[in-house]
């Protein structure tokens, strides 16, 4: 039996889908979308606050039931900029992104940094969330978090 060749093939393919998140991402979107509030839930168990809020804690397993605010506030933990362009980006390059902790949360979200010099971006600064005048129940609805 001849061994046959592989073909490997290079492409970009774009997929639109529309899913549902659940119960509890719908109503963390649901609270930054009608309220400008960024919610959490606390572990019964460990005390953790995890933003954004999960079913279940990923340190002691327990399934999370309260619903806590936390700040719009919060510490660059670490960040990255991207230069080069694609067609599912929310805003133009260069974009910087960063991983907060936000005041009270005892785990780290991901979003856009705005308003901020790229050159002087660095771990430790303090930022706060800047909302969309027009929110729709998502994760953008937090246009960017700025240095404070």
């Amino acid at each position: 039996m001849k061994e046959e060749e592989a073909v490997i093939l290079s492409t970009r393919i774009l997929l639109p889908f529309t899913y549902s998140v659940g119960r509890i991402a719908s109503r963390f979107f649901i609270e930054l979308r009608d309220n400008k509030k960024i919610m959490g839930v606390k572990c019964p168990k460990c005390g953790r606050v995890l933003v954004p809020p999960r079913r279940y804690c990923g340190k002691c397993l327990s399934e999370t039931s309260e619903w806590v605010e936390v700040g719009d506030k919060g510490t660059l933990v670490a960040y990255t900029v991207r230069y080069s362009s694609s067609p599912n980006l929310p805003k133009e390059p260069p974009l910087a992104y960063g991983i907060i902790k936000l005041d009270g949360a005892d785990t780290n979200i991901v979003h856009i940094l705005g308003e901020v010099d790229l050159d002087a971006i660095k771990p430790g600064m303090r930022v706060q969330a800047v909302f969309k005048e027009e929110r729709e129940g998502s994760i953008l609805d937090i246009d960017h978090f700025k240095p404070i």
